[in-house]
């Protein structure tokens, strides 16, 4: 039953789009057609037809002509000045109704009414009813005497009914060309969005490996250097430094496979993949440990119990002091140390990294720097960085509030 009644509504649906579609590619030859359909239907009644209805029969037939031609003809142009077009053909009108004539090639000016209604503003729709309904009160008043209105309300409704039409068909198409738009303006937006977030995803990314790479080489070239002064002179220190080498490149490759599994899995395998434990604050130690072994000197201040932050902001805590251990490895120059404090506030957790690096040689604004404030920004952290006010060493700053609101995409 639902198919049977289905189907002709979707062929009907079909026609319509596919006449919609002919009438857009080729609207002259749409417009010809009618034109010419109705001038002929003219021409057929002014031949003898329009004396049933007429006034005043005795009209000669060359005035009727000239009206119903006057009456047909500028349907042509009904799309493009539909209000040009009632103009002319209620002038043609008003000499029909005040002659006798009464033709019925005046009921045609339904055709410009309905474009007006659905093209035009409203109040041209005022004027186009004032326009119609001179001509035929007049011809009523003449001939009608008493029974003027009958006339009048007859053609009046028919007006009426068209002006609606054209009302409804304008609010749906209005309706559907707001629809196809917004349709559109969420599609770009998606796009937008999904560009943001490859964007946020990339940035994510390039910070992880440039702290994952940029602090296991900088440890594997401590080590590398310390072991290479120690070979000469004690061997087991030597053997000890590429032990520490190869765990630490491990480690790295490690993280490296971790970091790389999540971008590779399906989405079906990506939960499995993304609980991976990141580095917390647990972490720390062992992060300490590896730095030291890499030969520079590192103090710790770390409270007990760590303080309880979420996942990303202990992370965030974690490579934060990464890179700052990271950037004095390479630039504070021998004989530096460093120390790291970790406090709790009332509202935050405080972090520093001090080392005892010389002004000349403290770090930059690198990318390093600039990835650490970043990830400090997405948990409303602040992060500051500079010499120390002796003149001799350098101090990375972080405050992370200790309940954070991220503003992750």
């Amino acid at each position: 039953m639902t198919t049977e009644t289905t189907a002709p509504s979707r062929y009907t649906h079909q026609l319509i789009t596919r006449v919609r579609a002919a009438d857009a590619a080729r609207p002259w030859l749409w417009d010809g057609a009618l034109t010419a359909t109705w001038t002929m239907a003219a021409l057929v009644d002014a031949a003898g037809g329009w004396r049933n209805v007429a006034r005043d029969p005795s009209l000669p037939v060359g005035l009727v002509v000239a009206l119903s031609l006057a009456l047909s003809l500028p349907l042509y142009a009904r799309r493009r000045h539909p209000t040009t077009v009632l103009a002319v053909m209620t002038a043609a009108t008003f000499v029909s109704e005040v002659s006798g004539a009464f033709l019925q090639a005046g009921f045609l000016q339904v055709f410009p009414l309905f474009h007006i209604a659905l093209s035009r503003p409203p109040r041209r729709l005022l004027w186009a009813f004032v326009l119609l309904l001179v001509p035929l009160v007049t011809g009523a008043l003449r001939f009608d005497g008493a029974a003027w209105h009958i006339h009048v309300t007859s053609a009046l409704w028919a007006y009426v009914f068209v002006a609606l039409a054209g009302i409804t068909l304008r609010s749906r198409r209005d309706h559907t060309t707001s629809l196809v738009e917004r349709a559109r303006r969420l599609e770009v937006e998606r796009d937008q969005e999904v560009r943001l977030a490859a964007a946020a995803e990339r940035a994510r990314i390039a910070r992880e490996m440039h702290d994952i790479i940029g602090h296991n080489l900088s440890v594997i070239t401590g080590l590398a250097d310390g072991g290479r002064y120690a070979a000469a002179k004690s061997p087991e220190r030597a053997a000890q430094a590429l032990d520490a080498i190869g765990t630490t490149s491990r480690q790295a490759l490690g993280e490296l496979r971790r970091l790389l599994g999540v971008l590779s899995v399906s989405d079906d395998d990506a939960p499995a993949a993304a609980r991976t434990p990141q580095p917390t604050l647990a972490d720390l130690d062992s992060l300490l440990e590896g730095v030291r072994k890499a030969g520079l000197p590192v103090s710790a201040e770390l409270p007990t119990p760590l303080p309880s932050l979420p996942p990303g902001a202990q992370l965030t805590v974690y490579r934060v002091v990464q890179e700052s251990l990271t950037n004095t490895l390479k630039h504070a120059g021998p004989g530096a140390g460093a120390t790291v404090r970790v406090v709790t506030a009332p509202d935050a957790v405080l972090v520093s990294v001090t080392d005892t690096g010389t002004p000349s040689a403290t770090p930059g604004q690198g990318q390093g720097l600039t990835g650490m404030r970043e990830r400090a920004a997405l948990y409303d952290g602040t992060l500051d960085c500079g010499p120390l006010p002796s003149g001799t060493g350098w101090q990375v700053r972080l405050r992370i509030p200790t309940a954070p609101e991220e503003h992750r995409s």
